[in-house]
């Protein structure tokens, strides 16, 4: 039997890069939206989107008050900072408890997190960095949410510190985009992957298989257009739907049917297989398992599906 070929797991790249592990601490800090939401480029988010229900620190922590970067000063900043630090010190002791881990970075997770005043942002990054073991960030946001002047602000901190931009780009057609009320467009998409990439700063660009009216051909396309980008890694969702998203209507109606547990599988294996050795893998599959979610029933089981992408990649000779 043939050797399988390793596929290049964020966890692998960290460990031959820093030769030990190193573990994303998620926080979710409140205040943040998002312009999809806020109605400046599109009201009621992506179709797709109930924040809350991806944002299990948040749910304790509502607030009326919520960013853009146009507010001329942030009242809650200092809150925001202790809360930054309650949820880093929560997880990382839990991850230190449990794998003894050493070295963390901070990954600015939900909602979308270049959208606030510059000074807001300056301050919670870098307090981020102050804590003990932080070797860097991680800073999700959308493509229509970042300024030459944050990119130069991250590519300074990238001569010192691990520093990634994960970006939502979910299709690169515009059919897709406009269907699930996106509010971007993928000549924005691709001119500021483009322009974070010329800065030298490390990208991660988000897609989710399974889109409104998407065949298999079209989810392998922006794929391969993505790859084409030159990002340093991936992310692959399974699009399902829960309660309260614009989704959960069309869903209701009969009008959206969700992607196959099968089709998912096979088309994030043939993804994996034709992606460059140099690009990491850190995501392959995403689920919940409350009751907020409403189809497909195989999301509830992360593990389940682990487990059969792992074989069925096994059986086109890779390793995950």
């Amino acid at each position: 039997m043939n050797e399988l070929k390793n596929v290049l797991t964020i966890g692998r790249y960290f460990k031959s890069k820093f030769g030990e592990k190193i573990y994303k601490v998620p926080i979710s800090i409140s205040g943040f939206t998002c312009p999809n939401i806020d109605g400046t480029v599109a009201k009621g988010g992506c179709s797709f989107c109930e924040n809350d229900s991806f944002s299990p620190n948040l749910q304790e922590k509502k607030t009326k008050f919520k960013l853009n970067p146009r507010i001329e000063e942030n009242p809650y900043l200092d809150n925001q900072l202790k809360q930054l630090e309650m949820q880093f010190n929560a997880t990382r002791q839990r991850l230190e408890n449990k794998f003894g881990t050493k070295k963390y970075i901070v990954y600015f997770q939900s909602f979308t997190n270049t959208y606030a005043p510059f000074s807001t942002l300056k301050a919670l990054y870098e307090k981020a960095l102050s804590f003990d073991n932080v070797i860097g960030l991680s800073i999700g946001t959308r493509t229509d949410c970042v300024t030459d002047e944050i990119l130069d602000y991250l590519k300074d901190l990238s001569k010192d510190k691990e520093i990634w931009i994960e970006y939502g780009i979910q299709s690169f057609y515009d059919d897709t985009l406009e269907t699930i009320n996106r509010g971007d467009s993928v000549e924005n998409m691709k001119y500021w992957i483009t322009r974070s990439k010329e800065k030298g700063l490390n990208v991660c660009g988000h897609l989710i298989y399974g889109l409104p009216n998407e065949t298999q051909e079209m989810m392998l396309e922006s794929f391969k257009q993505t790859v084409e980008l030159n990002v340093d890694s991936v992310k692959f969702h399974p699009l399902y739907v829960v309660k309260n998203t614009l989704l959960t209507n069309e869903f209701r109606k009969g009008r959206f049917t969700p992607i196959s547990e099968e089709l998912y599988i096979d088309t994030v294996v043939k993804s994996i297989v034709d992606l460059p050795s140099n690009i990491s893998v850190q995501r392959i599959t995403a689920g919940i398992d409350d009751d907020s979610l409403l189809s497909p029933d195989w999301c509830r089981n992360k593990h389940s599906q682990m487990k059969k992408i792992r074989t069925a990649l096994e059986e086109v000779g890779f390793n995950y």
